[in-house]
This record gives C-alpha cells, structure tokens and sequence, in this order.
C-alpha cells in the first residue's frame, strides 16, 4: 500500500464499476476491487455491506432528495407538478455523472440479479414518494398513481439519457418524458 489518498469511497466504487464493466460482475471479486483502488478488503467492507451495494450505495440519498422536493413543493402545486419538484431535484445529482450512470447501468442490465435489485429500489422510491403525497394531503389512490408514474418516467428518462446518442442534460429529458406522459393521460 502507498501512502494514504483522500476519497476511499468514490475510489473503491470507480474500481468497481471498471472491473466490472472489464471482467463482468460476477467474476469481480471483492479483494480485486480493493486492489484496484489502492486500498485492503477491509476498507471495502467499512464503505460497502457488500460488491452489489457500490452499485446502489447512492439509493437512499436519492430517495431523500426527491421526498424533500416532493415534500418543499408549494402546498397549491397538483400532485404531477409536486413530483415534477422531485424529478428535477434528482436530476441534479447527476450533473457531470452520464458516463458513470451509463457504465452503470450496462452492468446493471447485463445481470439479472443487479436488475432486479434496481428494480426493488426503485420500488422503494415509489412508496417513499407516495408517502411523501399522502403527507401532502393527496388522497389514495391518486397518491401511489402519481408516484408510480413519477418513477416510470424517472426509469424511461433517465434511460433514454444513457442511451449512447443521447447527448442532451438529464433535466431536458426527464421533463420532456413528463410532458409525454402529461399529454397521454390529458382528458380531451
């Protein structure tokens, strides 16, 4: 080991998803990854419950973001308009993170058991935005409809902003799918 570096985290992560995106998920071993970032396997697991959590470790401040947005948005704003609040703010956090988020989410799609586990968090984001328009006085079932359609539109544009050709900012994108959304459900 060299002398000690700053950022042990963020190191151990860009390792992960370097060797994960070099050698697949699977055959990336803990102690590999640690190696890569200059650091031991015991630093790795103070950082990291396990080598599928550097993947979501960013989850639940996502989570807390968007609810705040949700929660701060004016009291007279529809529900939509709360959730779109929450969008932008979780747009924010991936200002000068596309290449990142995109690797990413290759790994994610190449194994069904990392899919899965995004699915399950996202899941979780749902029920924490439909909590958070419950507090805001939104009624059932307008509450979980709304959240789940915030976080299909939040699945849909945050995948169309990875896309390859994609080279717009993740805000454009993520209010153009609303506004899609917005204009399918809209009454004639």
């Amino acid at each position: 080991m060299g002398r000690w570096e700053p950022n042990a985290r963020g190191r151990l992560a860009n390792a992960a998803l370097e060797l994960y995106s070099e050698h697949g998920f699977e055959q990336t071993t803990v102690m590999e990854i640690a190696k890569r970032a200059g650091l031991t396997e015991r630093t790795f697991f103070r950082h990291y419950a396990d080598k599928r959590e550097v993947l979501f470790a960013g989850a639940p401040a996502m989570r807390e973001l968007f609810v705040a947005a949700v929660t701060d948005a004016p009291p007279s704003a529809p529900p939509v308009d709360a959730l779109a609040a929450g969008l932008d703010a979780v747009c924010e956090m991936f200002v000068g993170r596309r290449e990142y988020a995109r690797k990413r989410q290759t790994v994610i799609m190449a194994n069904a058991e990392l899919h899965e586990r995004e699915l399950v968090k996202l899941a979780t984001l749902s029920a924490a935005v439909a909590e958070a328009l419950r507090r805001r006085g939104v009624t059932e079932p307008a509450a979980s409809l709304t959240a789940e359609a915030g976080i299909a539109v939040f699945k849909i544009g945050f995948e169309r902003w990875v896309a390859e050709a994609e080279e717009r900012e993740m805000t454009q994108v993520m209010r153009e799918t609303l506004n899609q959304f917005k204009n399918l459900t809209a009454s004639d």
